[in-house]
């Protein structure tokens, strides 16, 4: 029987009153698991108030008591790991322990908010001047808002309102709708935790939720992770409606291979950075970048029986190396790309369009394919695959080598490989990227530090989570003070303050 779902709004779960439902996939078997509501402008409305009516409360909370909080949270979610390591396998894909590696990098931006009291601290100046001290407050900003993508269910919705709800904001999440249970569940430990009702919901939609929150004047932020277009839309749209925006995009992740690398290394990260999850990362490995043809030649000497040997299975497979596709349209999207780079002329080294899975022939599963002798003119290196893709685009020198991530419309990860330490620091110098790798192939930097990509991979001037997380999610005051000695009074001044 096809599971119902619901919204999560003011601490309870709700039907959706809209009429309009989306389907659910099982992606392993092509079959129809559970229908989710697709929120009106009103039913946001009504999520929007609630987190408002909580706001007053939450944010005069003292942060100790947020911190426990986030403390709860994050044991409560360790506990059930299993449970909704499954819950996020079934909808999404993943293998089992992909999905608690997704659960498991957004409890670590929840450790990181338990810091909170020491996060959010200002700063004091005594004796700024004759009688007057300075000191400045770091305060919540109100009702904000995420918007997360169907590739991380679990990290991303944990990524924004683990360290906005610290920070003593109430959020509205508006998930995928194509994998919603797992942010469904996370607001139900939320209040398990001991926060109010209000603080986090979730609402299911499409465009007509994320409309409805770039427009609502009650909101006051906005966070976005998806594709480079609709995070463009997101940006413009809710900055020019007046709220703070940080949108994440695309990428097209490149890792250059020095000669002087360790080949089996390279290969062992790049089938793991590249095929991971089925490709479907912003920080997977798109592009391998060797430096030289003899090092391009070993490079696909030692790939292609590695892409051929590729374990794909059930996510509840333990030996599986990825499962299927999110759905139908992505997988068929992937393979236009495939199809796209054959008609440009790039040697496919390794085919995966072919493959099925025998017993789920109606699952969305993709074989890896190896693309080599890739160009930068092809709209196939151009664009973000996000597929079981990876690409090799030689180069002849380092600087070729710079200049393929430097050029490239997307910013957000890169990667060398090198035993050579000034090369790889001229390297994370000079290259036009956010988040540079140096013989790591997934850059991700932990919590404490901020995730967030340049160019076209990211809209906004603040990163997610880590200092710059606490700074986009609470506004800054600065409070002067003057305490006169013994009542005195120094009369009118129009002549602007100074220190001199």
């Amino acid at each position: 029987m096809t599971r119902e779902l619901t919204h999560f709004i003011n601490g309870a779960h709700v039907k959706g009153t809209s009429g309009r439902f989306g389907d659910v996939f099982d992606p392993a078997t092509g079959e129809v698991q559970a229908r989710a509501p697709f929120a009106s402008a009103s039913e946001v409305a009504v999520a929007v108030a609630a987190a408002a009516k909580a706001f007053p409360e939450w944010s005069a909370q003292n942060p100790q008591k947020r911190a426990r909080v986030m403390f709860n949270f994050k044991a409560l979610v360790e506990r059930e790991m299993d449970s909704l390591a499954r819950m996020l396998s079934a909808e999404h894909g993943k293998t089992l322990p992909d999905a608690r590696g997704d659960i498991q990098r957004g409890l670590e931006v929840i450790e990181f908010a338990c810091g909170i009291p020491h996060l959010s601290k200002g700063e004091y100046t005594e004796g700024a001047g004759p009688g007057i001290d300075m000191y400045s407050m770091r305060q919540p900003l109100g009702v904000v808002a995420g918007i997360t993508p169907f590739n991380f269910p679990a990290m991303i919705p944990m990524w924004m309102f683990g360290v906005a709800i610290a920070c003593g904001n109430t959020f509205v999440c508006k998930p995928s709708e194509k994998d919603p249970s797992v942010p469904l569940r996370l607001a139900e430990l939320m209040m398990e935790a001991g926060a109010p009702a209000g603080v986090l919901n979730v609402v299911i939609g499409d465009k007509e939720a994320v409309d409805a929150i770039l427009h609502d004047p009650t909101i006051q932020a906005v966070s976005f992770v998806g594709s480079t277009a609709i995070a463009e839309y997101v940006y413009r749209t809710g900055t020019a409606a007046g709220k703070r925006v940080q949108a994440m995009g695309g990428a097209k992740n490149h890792a250059i291979i020095m000669p002087d690398a360790d080949l089996d290394q390279v290969t062992d990260d790049l089938i793991g950075a590249g095929y991971g999850s089925a490709g479907e990362r912003c920080m997977a490995i798109a592009v391998a970048v060797p430096v030289t043809d003899k090092i391009g030649d070993a490079l696909v000497q030692r790939l292609k029986p590695r892409v051929e040997a590729l374990k794909i299975g059930l996510p509840t497979d333990s030996e599986a190396n990825y499962g299927p596709l999110v759905t139908r349209e992505h997988r068929q999207k992937v393979i236009s790309y495939i199809d796209m780079g054959v008609r440009e002329g790039a040697e496919l080294v390794v085919d995966g369009r072919a493959f099925k899975m025998q017993g789920y022939e109606n699952g969305y599963f993709l074989g890896g394919s190896l693309f080599d002798h890739v160009k930068p003119e092809m709209q196939s290196y151009k664009d973000e695959i996000f597929g079981p893709v990876l690409q090799i685009a030689r180069a002849k020198d380092f600087d070729a080598a710079v200049a393929l991530p430097t050029n490239h419309i997307y910013g957000n990860g890169v990667a060398i490989y090198t035993r050579d330490g000034d090369a790889a620091r001229e390297f994370a110098s000079r290259v036009k990227v956010g988040m540079v790798g140096i013989n790591v192939p997934i850059p991700v930097p932990l919590a404490y530090h901020t995730f967030g990509g340049w160019k076209r991979s990211a809209f906004g001037d603040v990163n997610q989570h880590g200092p710059e997380g606490v700074r986009f999610y609470t506004r800054i005051k600065t409070v002067t003070t003057r305490w006169p000695k013994g009542g005195v009074r120094e009369g009118s001044s129009f002549v602007i303050p100074t220190m001199k």
